[in-house]
């Protein structure tokens, strides 16, 4: 089988972009109940139709909206499309679980509460995608969080008991959410579909296994089986010609991270065994270890590199980005591989603590670099 691409496109992104000030403003108005969810609908669709305009005069082939519509980048799928439950930042977690800027500074971490069932009652992200479609003639692309995010940050303390009185039930109910989801984004016309994935890089830094351990799972098992299953379970069937992409990342809240680590310990299970068509790894600090497990990554797979940070206002370098890809290309044929920023500009709205000029500036980075190393 041929290496899979277009998509990913040789330049891609992983989706989140920064949100005006006008923007953030019209959403806080809303949350004050100052405004109604339709003058916030014409706001975030005049704010959509600009960033689209963005992403095409920069030169990017797949184009998102930015996930302007969304608070976190997970909450819309599950509170607003699911229902079920809440997320708030709890700071009691800030002693042991954390997001950590590169000066030391912490932010406690979003925990979900699940208190009724997870249900799939009509399609979440099909009305996004066609937004999109309709403004654009390339290529549109829909996020959607992972599987496994909210077990993995709620812990069986948040899920209730009542409502979920076995686990079994809960993950049926979020497997039958996915299936259903893609299945209603394919019938829409998308065929460019990413998973945001952060749980299995967390568990392959071994320090989350105490807090798993404390809270009755094994973080091993989790990361090298029950997640995978869960993954292939909620992508099973899911129709032909839909593209699926896995971004990995290691947590990325206003320039804040919560993981490290490599792809060694579950890079098998990863690029051979969870069934997606094209991986986006975070590979922009030495956080995220080596190249050397891309020697594990099938011939048919896509693997997009993240080498320019999303974190941070540095501009990254033509030829240091040049030789990582050359690095990379030890151990993974060069035509497998295309690149991009290692996460999204803003995966909570508030957004990385960089400006939408240096945005711009990395964006196009990303695409003239692809343009020179694979033409």
């Amino acid at each position: 089988m041929a290496s899979p691409h277009n998509p990913p496109f040789r330049a891609d992104h992983v989706g989140s972009l920064l949100r005006s000030p006008e923007l953030l403003a019209a959403r806080r108005d809303r949350a004050a109940g100052k405004s109604s969810a339709e003058q916030l609908r014409e706001i975030e669709d005049a704010a959509i139709r600009k960033v689209i305009a963005f992403q095409e005069d920069v030169g990017l082939q797949s184009i998102t909206d930015g996930e302007y519509r969304r608070e976190v980048f997970y909450s819309d799928f599950y509170f607003r499309g699911l229902g079920g439950g809440t997320v708030a930042y709890d700071p009691t977690s800030i002693d042991e679980a954390f997001f950590i800027d590169r000066e030391g500074h912490k932010l406690p971490l979003l925990i979900p509460h699940i208190n009724s069932r997870l249900r799939w009652q009509k399609p979440i992200h099909s009305t996004d995608f066609e937004f999109i479609q309709n403004n654009t003639k390339r290529t549109p692309k829909i996020t959607i969080p992972s599987p496994t995010i909210i077990h993995f940050r709620a812990g069986r303390q948040n899920i209730s008991s009542k409502v979920y009185p076995d686990l079994d039930q809960f993950w049926e109910d979020i497997v039958d959410a996915f299936q259903r989801e893609l299945k209603s984004l394919a019938a829409a016309g998308c065929r460019y579909v990413q998973i945001d994935e952060t749980t299995m890089m967390s568990l392959s830094d071994k320090r989350s296994w105490d807090q798993m351990k404390k809270r009755g799972d094994d973080g091993r098992k989790l990361l090298l089986e029950t997640y995978p299953k869960i993954m292939n379970r909620a992508f099973a069937g899911r129709p032909k010609g839909l593209h699926l992409a896995m971004h990995m990342c290691r947590g990325n809240n206003q320039s804040h991270w919560s993981a490290e680590g490599g792809y060694d310990l579950a890079g098998d299970v990863i690029f051979n065994q969870i069934d997606v068509d094209s991986h986006f790894l975070e590979y922009d600090t030495a956080r995220a270890g080596s190249f050397e497990p891309l020697k594990m990554v099938p011939k048919h797979k896509t693997v997009v590199l993240g080498l320019v940070s999303s974190k941070f206002p540095e501009l990254e370098s033509k030829d240091s980005i040049k030789r990582r890809i050359d690095e990379a290309a030890k151990y993974i044929d060069l035509d497998q591989l295309s690149l991009s920023p290692q996460c999204g500009f803003a995966s909570t709205a508030p957004g990385n603590r960089i400006t939408i000029e240096t945005q711009r500036a990395k964006l196009a980075l990303v695409v003239e670099v692809a343009r020179e190393v694979w033409g």
